[in-house]
């Protein structure tokens, strides 16, 4: 029910999601009416792959995360993430809230032990192809620990997304010297290469889009800013480019002959393709989509979360945490002694 534009983007993509993985089933969480308006100018019935759920109430855009998790238990967002606990349902996608989404996610599935804090973690393209980047936002304020969990998670979910063995880690940091950065991004940088993880080290913001390492970690402040960033001057490029081609009749017809490598362009670098970024560290799995995707990119998030489940990411979590703490000898905080 989410997002900029809720059942009328959703519904349609769930129905030709199905179309395209005949294994897979969807639960359809929302306000009755409005779900089956959209089902019916689809001409699609509901059936045992296309399931209604109902919900009497939705989180708004705008609402408070504390207020909406206390006063609306019956909303869309809530009901879907209750699925996930209950196991009727295995991942929740939504377009909606983000701040009620982590907030939810986070009371109801609680943290996988071993794992202080979920971490949102988004695909983006590369030089080589695409690089894993968390924390995106879910945490402002990091310890040490925090950022080798993260990095632990991203390994993770790129090794069992990708069926990628080992992918390396890199720090993002303000130089690549180990000299350089805060005590807390110097501190994480020891934790990691006493931790068996694939560690390349300290790499700086241009490393993200040359893809130097799989998986990049930050703070939730630095990775928000560096992801807004990106995406304003990727719509800076786009205007450029376009009144360059409209400027002369000579320009027009260059872009006209121009017009397939401009297609292939904008197929590449399509951020719509990269929609869903991933909740990670839950007991369970959640996939938050841009609140202002359409279709296209909405299926992607679909995918995205099929492919973790299929990938089996929650049990491999587990897996490495125990190791992880093996490896460097001492217990990562869990949630019961961080309060």
């Amino acid at each position: 029910m989410g997002g900029d534009h809720g059942p009328h983007v959703t519904v349609p993509s769930a129905v030709e999601y199905l179309r395209q993985d005949p294994e897979a089933d969807i639960i359809l969480v929302g306000i009755p009416d409005a779900i089956e308006a959209e089902l019916h100018a689809l001409k699609i019935a509901p059936n045992p792959r296309l399931r209604l759920h109902p919900a009497s109430e939705v989180v708004g855009m705008d609402e408070s995360p504390a207020l909406a998790l206390r006063n609306k238990k019956d909303s869309s967002m809530r009901i879907a993430i209750n699925l996930v606990k209950s196991g009727e349902a295995q991942a929740c996608i939504s377009a909606g809230n983000t701040g009620a989404l982590l907030a939810t996610s986070r009371f109801v599935l609680k943290t996988i032990p071993g794992i202080d804090r979920p971490a949102l973690a988004v695909v983006l393209p590369t030089i080589s192809g695409h690089t894993y980047v968390l924390d995106l936002g879910a945490n402002v304020n990091c310890t040490a620990e925090h950022l080798l969990q993260f990095g632990m998670m991203g390994a993770t979910l790129v090794s069992s997304v990708e069926q990628k063995p080992n992918p390396s880690i890199g720090l993002l940091n303000i130089g690549e010297e180990d000299i350089k950065g805060n005590d807390i991004v110097k501190q994480a940088a020891e934790l990691f290469r006493s931790s068996g993880l694939n560690f390349y080290g300290n790499i700086e913001g241009d490393d993200i889009y040359r893809g130097t390492t799989n998986v990049v970690v930050c703070d939730g402040f630095v990775g928000n800013v560096a992801l807004k960033t990106s995406e304003g001057l990727a719509q800076m490029l786009a205007s450029y480019l376009r009144e360059e081609f409209k400027r002369t009749p000579f320009s027009k017809l260059a872009g006209w002959v121009a017009l397939p490598v401009i297609n292939a362009f904008k197929r590449r670098v399509d951020h719509r393709r990269y929609n869903g970024a991933s909740l990670l560290g839950l007991r369970g799995i959640v996939i938050k989509s841009h609140g202002s995707a359409d279709s296209f990119a909405f299926r992607c998030a679909i995918g995205r979360a099929a492919g973790e489940v299929r990938g089996g990411m929650l049990r491999h979590i587990g897996e490495h945490v125990e190791q992880l703490r093996h490896n460097i000898g001492q217990n990562i905080p869990n949630p019961a002694s961080a309060k």
